[in-house]
């Protein structure tokens, strides 16, 4: 089979002109041509007046290699790549070793335990929330209610702070072996919808995910597998060796329970701040690592729409348009947009009471009214919060907790329109856009909720950022604040055997360890835990052929 890169026609191109493309590409003939699939479609909207779209394409020809051989100087036709993910090693036949324990069911967690299950060691599943469905229900209290449960929120329970988000499914990290097809193809098997499997820039969206984690836990059973949920790991027993030589030997979670353990997967994600402080407590090696804070802005989606396709605009295959905006700004530090959201809504986010923290949230459809995005300030721990490992969690609750004061301690999210934020001045009457957030926001000045070099920075940028995108500094646009998630603050650092470099046994994986940003890399990262707990489990140092 071959593979065509960059195969580009216009939008509104006929079914029959691909496979005519195809043909013009190969230099074949109709009977040459037997089957072909779409491997990635994404959009070239740079000319708005010319949008077309960008094809891969997956090709069966007759007598492939001449074919192959004419095309030998088109950098974009070659043999179609393996992509299918082969288990390095199953557990051997009636193993009755250690069943790993995974701690945190989000996407890390979840293709850990479902990796571990599929390769026969029957894993344990702890989760401090709940599942995904009477979580959801926790999570509309708040939204709805301003009622915040601590242990089922936004951040913790089944699905991780990933259920609640715009579903993205890429990201920029190497991934040579092609196990984000992997994680793909298993969204796809438990219910997403198969266009995941070709758009450049696939997304989910909350509700289906839902739905995909109740599938996929089901799997994890049937192989097996056990989930605990309501099930807060609060301390580790750690054995030291005359040598003083560090291997965890158990968990004792916040029921009393303990657990005697192999390995174990530390994928408690961003927010998990009381797992990391006993981490730190018990001795387990830490280091601050840089993170961003900044807002939430939102804009109605007709004006990205307009501003990014045209006269394409709401053309049903381009569907709600994304941007991406970074400036680097006079006072050294750098202003990007992060985890935008087409056609969704800004949600409460907050995991601790008496504190606010914004991130944002699409369905599958992405029909609502407004646009988001985070617009955030880069930070690192040498300029900002120094001499601490765990001081950035220190520096995000500050402003959590400034941002809770401000907005009228009811959880309520401080806001104001964009003029005003760039004038200075506090806001006191909303315009044209109406912010989404709920329970609800008070117009006030952001300033008194951020770090005096982020207001600097933000309004420098949100003006070049309307020189990029027309309107987007338009006067009415709302800032909702204060957006502080964007990333783990802490890493839990490991070595090439992906363990912790002070403390045997225990894997840290995924965002909250450091090693991950968004929901395909953290499940890509859960994979590899995997693998090399599946390593350890039967005393290999090495991959070993598939059984």
């Amino acid at each position: 089979m071959l593979r065509i890169t960059e195969l580009k026609l216009p939008i509104n191109h006929p079914e029959e002109a691909l496979a005519a493309a195809i043909r013009n590409r190969l230099r074949i003939t109709p009977r040459d041509l037997v089957r072909y699939t779409v491997a990635r479609r994404a959009h070239d909207a740079r000319d708005k007046m010319d949008i077309q779209f960008v094809y891969s394409i997956d090709v069966t020809v007759k007598n492939e290699a001449p074919v192959l051989a004419r095309c030998r100087r088109d950098r974009h036709v070659n043999p179609t790549p393996d992509t299918g993910y082969r288990f390095p090693l199953k557990a051997p036949a009636g193993y009755a070793g250690p069943r790993p324990v995974v701690v945190g069911a989000g996407p890390c967690g979840l293709f850990a335990g479902l990796i571990l299950a599929q390769m026969g060691f029957r894993p344990i599943i702890l989760d401090r929330g709940k599942v995904v469905r009477e979580r959801t229900k926790d999570t509309w209290g708040l939204w709805r209610r301003s009622e915040l449960n601590p242990e089922s929120n936004v951040q913790f329970g089944e699905g991780g702070a990933g259920t609640f988000s715009d579903g993205k499914l890429w990201s920029q990290i190497k991934d040579p072996r092609h196990l984000g097809r992997k994680v793909l193809t298993e969204f796809v098997k438990a219910g997403a919808p198969p266009e995941i499997l070709t758009e450049a820039h696939p997304h989910i969206g909350t509700f289906r995910l839902v739905t995909m984690v109740e599938s996929m836990r089901a799997t994890v059973e049937a192989l097996g597998g056990e989930y605990r949920f309501g099930s807060r790991v609060d301390d580790l027993d750690i054995a030291v060796d005359a040598d003083g030589g560090r291997r965890l030997r158990g968990l004792r979670l916040q029921t009393g329970e303990t657990i005697d353990t192999g390995p174990v997967v530390m994928a408690v994600g961003h927010s998990a701040r009381d797992t990391f402080a006993m981490l730190h407590e018990r001795g387990v090696q830490l280091e601050a690592k840089p993170f961003s804070i900044g807002v939430r802005i939102e804009h109605p989606q007709s004006w990205i729409d307009r501003a990014r396709f045209g006269p394409c605009a709401g053309h049903p295959d381009l569907g709600a348009a994304a941007y991406s905006l970074s400036h680097h700004c006079k006072n050294g530090r750098t202003v990007y947009s992060f985890c935008m959201c087409p056609g969704g809504t800004v949600v409460a986010a907050t995991s601790e009471p008496g504190r606010v923290a914004t991130n944002g949230m699409s369905q599958y459809s992405r029909n609502e009214r407004n646009a988001n995005s985070g617009i955030v300030v880069g930070i690192d721990p040498a300029r900002d919060y120094p001499g601490h490992p765990l001081a950035g969690i220190d520096l995000q609750r500050h402003w959590e907790s400034r941002a809770f004061e401000v907005g009228g301690r009811n959880y309520h999210a401080p806001a104001q329109r964009l003029g005003d934020f760039l004038a200075g001045r506090p806001s006191t009457v909303l315009g044209s856009v109406i912010p989404s957030y709920r329970p609800g926001v008070r117009l006030t000045d952001l300033a008194d909720c951020l770090p005096d070099f982020v207001v600097t920075a933000m309004r420098e940028a949100l003006v070049a950022f309307g020189r990029e995108i027309p309107g987007y500094d338009h006067p009415d646009a709302v800032l909702t604040g204060v957006e502080t998630r964007t990333s783990s603050p802490v890493r839990v650092p490991r070595g090439e055997d992906l363990q912790s470099v002070n403390t045997a046994g225990l894997y840290p994986a995924g965002e909250g360890a450091g090693y991950a940003g968004g929901i395909l890399s953290a499940a890509v990262d859960g994979i590899k835990i995997a693998e090399a707990v599946a390593r350890d489990l039967v005393g290999m140092g090495v991959v070993a052929d598939a059984a």
